[in-house]
């Protein structure tokens, strides 16, 4: 019997990483390979060990070392790297695939070394902060990154203005673009004219990239409630205090889609945002969407949502308002964002990973595995 090929797959549980993460190994167990999932950074909170319960075929590892963006020094961010390097040869991994790029820093794995490239600090202080010089201690985690970039057999970016973002600030070939997907939530799409009015976000409501604040503001203007589903405080101890929104912090993904199959519009003001994870799984439930106007939501979304400045409060006011007040709008928004979605699918997702994996790892048992 031919042996599965095995992936060493990296992910974390404070972000869209770890959903990312969880569907790309489901994906990849149903299509013949074997993966095992290592959790780095803070432990997961217990709405998200359920999930990795649920992930039946798929080995998990809490290995309890930091993520670069927590880790005290470089030294932290090499041992930690080290000890991935030291793990894939364990398991006998045929391909790692680590979703933060200064896991590689350290280098010495054992086999080929793909790398997610999902955000960084580099690439959201230009988004967040602009002409503003990063502080020494972004400066010195940008450079754990650029070795890790550096040092990766293949780069991965969730769209192409990210892996045009990324070539820029690191001034390295562009990364191959493969676009994120995600299952389907469960519970299904609704009809425009059987949701609720009010607006929903939802998000790491903390980070200051989501720019919660700009529709903490609009909420003021809008006539009707605006929830925000999401953490308000992070692991670096940033926090969010809503003045007008409604926020009911973390849920669980059953909970977060009853909310999204019942909002009129699903609004994200973000100024940084690689992909929006949050913005597709409402499209899947028919939820219509207004968004901030920057390069990744127009690449994903142009024509399918309306879109609004990023630090236009007003704007963001009237546009949810629409919404909510027209009913042919927010039908025909609705079916634009679910025929959308349509495209963005966890299937079609893994399907271009393993087309990556084939092309770079071409062994016998990859090949039967992507037959």
């Amino acid at each position: 019997m031919t042996r599965r090929p095995h992936v060493l797959m990296t992910t974390d549980a404070v972000g869209g990483v770890f959903t990312y993460a969880v569907d790309a190994a489901a994906g990849l167990h149903r299509s013949g390979f074997r993966v095992t999932l290592a959790l780095l950074g803070p432990a997961p909170d217990r709405a998200r060990r359920e999930v990795l319960r649920a992930l039946h075929g798929v080995e998990t590892v809490e290995t309890a070392l930091p993520l670069d963006w927590l880790a005290p020094d470089e030294t932290a961010v090499e041992r930690s790297s080290a000890a991935l390097a030291v793990l894939a040869d364990r398991i006998g991994a045929d391909l790692v695939h680590l979703n933060a790029a200064a896991q590689a820093a350290a280098g010495g794995f054992p086999c080929p070394v793909v790398v997610g490239h999902h955000s960084c600090l580099a690439t959201w202080w230009r988004a967040v902060r602009g002409p503003v010089p990063m502080p020494a201690d972004f400066v010195r985690r940008t450079e754990w990154t650029a070795r890790g970039l550096a040092g990766a057999d293949a780069v991965i970016a969730p769209t192409k203005a990210f892996a045009a973002e990324t070539a820029e600030v690191y001034g390295i070939d562009r990364p191959l673009h493969l676009r994120n997907g995600r299952m389907r939530l469960p519970g299904g799409a609704v009809r425009a004219s059987d949701r609720e009015h009010f607006a929903l976000a939802a998000g790491r409501l903390w980070d200051a990239g989501k720019n919660i604040r700009t529709l903490d503001r609009a909420a003021a203007g809008l006539g009707r409630p605006l929830i925000a589903a999401g953490p308000q405080r992070g692991p670096n101890g940033t926090a969010f205090v809503p003045e007008r929104l409604l926020a009911t912090g973390q849920l669980d993904e059953a909970g977060l889609a009853a909310l999204m199959r019942r909002a009129a519009v699903f609004a994200s003001a973000a100024l940084y945002e690689p992909f929006g994870l949050a913005a597709l799984e409402a499209a899947q439930t028919g939820c219509p969407l207004v968004l901030s106007d920057i390069p990744t939501h127009r690449e994903l979304w142009d024509g399918a949502a309306l879109f609004v400045a990023p630090e236009d409060v007003e704007g963001f006011a009237g546009a949810m308002r629409s919404v909510i007040d027209r009913p042919g709008l927010r039908a025909d928004l609705a079916a634009a964002a679910r025929e959308r979605a349509a495209r963005y699918t966890a299937d079609a997702m893994v399907r271009r990973m393993i087309g990556l994996y084939a092309a770079f790892l071409d062994t016998p048992a990859l090949r039967e595995a992507t037959a």
